[in-house]
């Protein structure tokens, strides 16, 4: 082997002097996102957000910089205000952002928690005009779809609506037994107005609610008065009694069924909620390690997309999507101010609510129903037994059976949604099925043949089906997988927010807003360069 050469190393010397650059500036390169935050906000309409300040005592930091410096940490994966304050100590991009001031952790928190929490929509429509103003949108079409996301809250904490439900029944049960046996020895007058009536019969038409209880106490209250001061009746046993009930009503009886209420309060039409963050609603996750389904509290997410720009978001408590859709639009309208032309959504959303919806505002509905995946496959043979699939005679107003027998209108029932929306299904019944030789294909049971029908929905989905199966219908149906399935990713995944940090709907609310932002800052600073940006 040959003589190896002298080891050289680089001068390494910690103490030594230096010129350092006259600014930060120099150090950060032309191309750098960091810029394209800086330039971006400066553009942004923030005035609402400087409303927020009433003006006098000590100086404030400026909110455009303590907006440039949240937003370019949610694109740097940092969404703690104590690891903000940290890069604004030894980082030199959140240095040049932030012109060198260091706010503390506090302050970064109070201002993104309640100042900015208020005007976040405003910050995010601003955003919006100007990927609008440089071409990157165009809003014409509006990719509509949902993610859960985990809640910052106890995985345990769950409180159960039918739970609740029963317990309060269990209560309200003790409490009338309790009056009951109160009226029965002490006051006579209540003996004469519940009479011989039963429990059950005593309980019917009383609200057991946290009122009534108090009115109790009060009046035990003043019956331990008049044995007080009443020689003559001041029984020993009468008043331990007495004692022992009041404790027993105010002390556990009044405290549980406030509780009960409270909770039903929270409830909002959901079926549960979380103690730890009352606003979430555990919801079962897809994404579950285990791939079991685990129930975790959580929100629903939903947001409109083009181009993988995200153009609208909302928060919603529900798991369920199809009652998503007319918040979601009006939020956006709110917001932005109009409407898109199009809505492209997979079968979720396909609801006759949601296309008369869709309809009255004259927004093109590209929205799947339950069945349209199905009827796509070539093993797909229509079912000949469903009302869809039947002979309709307009003018007699029936429908024809397979075994051409009819089936007449019987009657009209009424429905209404989640969301207060009022519909209706028309019943027709067949008159007999007796001797049918398809009876055992086409439905179960002894009586005969019926059918509920809307033809409004059924009107929908003709119009539905006719476009998403065009040539614009084919197209817009399969750039959808490739325009809001890669943004949940790209935030779940590449960004790991997989779970809030937040706790409260109006902070969830504003913790995704600053996600989106940061969002479409690093998709625009993909397509182009920050130079093609208006000048600030």
């Amino acid at each position: 082997m040959g003589k190896s050469g002298k080891v050289v190393f680089k001068r390494y010397e910690q103490n030594k002097i230096e010129l350092l650059p006259a600014s930060y500036e120099e150090l950060i390169p032309p191309g750098h996102l960091v810029r394209l935050v800086n330039t971006g906000i400066d553009q942004m309409n923030l005035e609402g957000l400087l409303n927020e300040y009433k003006g006098g005592g000590t100086s404030s930091f400026h909110p455009k910089m303590l907006v440039k410096i949240i937003v370019y940490s949610y694109t740097q994966r940092i969404y703690s205000s104590r690891q903000i304050a940290k890069a604004l100590r030894e980082n030199i991009y959140f240095r040049w952002l932030s012109g060198s001031n260091e706010p503390d952790f506090r302050t970064i928190n109070r201002f993104r928690s309640c100042r900015l929490k208020q005007q976040i929509d405003q910050v995010f429509a601003s955003m919006i005009k100007i990927l609008h103003e440089l071409g990157m949108v165009s809003l014409d079409n509006y990719f509509l779809d949902g993610t859960k996301i985990e809640a910052n809250a106890n995985r345990y904490s769950f409180v159960w609506k039918k739970t609740v439900g029963k317990q309060k029944e269990k209560l309200e049960q003790k409490i009338i037994k309790e009056i009951l046996d109160y009226a029965d020895k002490i006051n006579e007058e209540e003996e004469n107005k519940y009479g011989d009536k039963d429990l059950e019969e005593m309980g019917e038409g009383v609200k057991i609610d946290s009122n009534l209880l108090e009115e109790k106490i009060k009046e035990l209250n003043e019956k331990l008065k008049e044995i007080a001061n009443d020689p003559e009746r001041k029984r020993k046993e009468e008043e331990k009694e007495l004692e022992r009930k009041k404790k027993k009503i105010e002390k556990d009886y009044l405290e549980r069924l406030k509780r009960y209420e409270d909770q039903g309060e929270l409830f909002k039409g959901r079926n549960s909620f979380s103690k730890t963050d009352p606003d979430a609603t555990f919801m079962r996750m897809k994404e579950d390690q285990m791939r079991n389904g685990q129930l975790k509290a959580a929100y629903n997410v939903q947001i409109g997309t083009e181009n993988q720009f995200i153009l609208g978001y909302t928060i919603h408590q529900r798991p369920g999507d199809t009652g998503t859709l007319i918040p979601h639009m009006k939020e956006i309208k709110k917001n932005l101010g109009i409407t898109p032309k199009r809505i492209i959504t997979d079968a979720g959303y396909g609801s006759q609510e949601n296309y008369e919806y869709l309809e009255s505002q004259e927004i093109e509905a590209y929205v799947k129903y339950n069945m349209f995946e199905k009827e796509q496959k070539r093993n797909y043979k229509p079912d000949p037994f469903k009302a869809e699939n039947m002979k309709y005679n307009e003018l007699e107003d029936k429908f024809i059976c397979a075994n051409n027998r009819e089936l007449e209108y019987s009657q009209t029932e009424s429905y209404k949604t989640e969301n207060g929306y009022e519909t209706e299904r028309r019943i027709y019944k067949s008159k007999n099925c007796k001797g049918c030789k398809l009876k055992a294909s086409c439905y179960k049971g002894s009586l005969s043949k019926q059918i509920k029908v809307s033809h409004e929905l059924m009107r929908h989905r003709k119009q539905a089906k006719e476009r998403l199966e065009s040539p614009m219908g084919r197209q817009l149906s399969s750039q959808r997988f490739m325009d809001t399935e890669p943004v949940f990713g790209q935030i779940k995944y590449d960004r790991g927010f997989k779970r809030f940090t937040m706790r409260g709907k109006e902070k969830v609310h504003l913790e995704f807003g600053l996600i989106s932002l940061a969002h479409n800052f690093m998709k625009l600073h993909a397509c182009q360069s920050p130079n093609n940006l208006r000048p600030s």
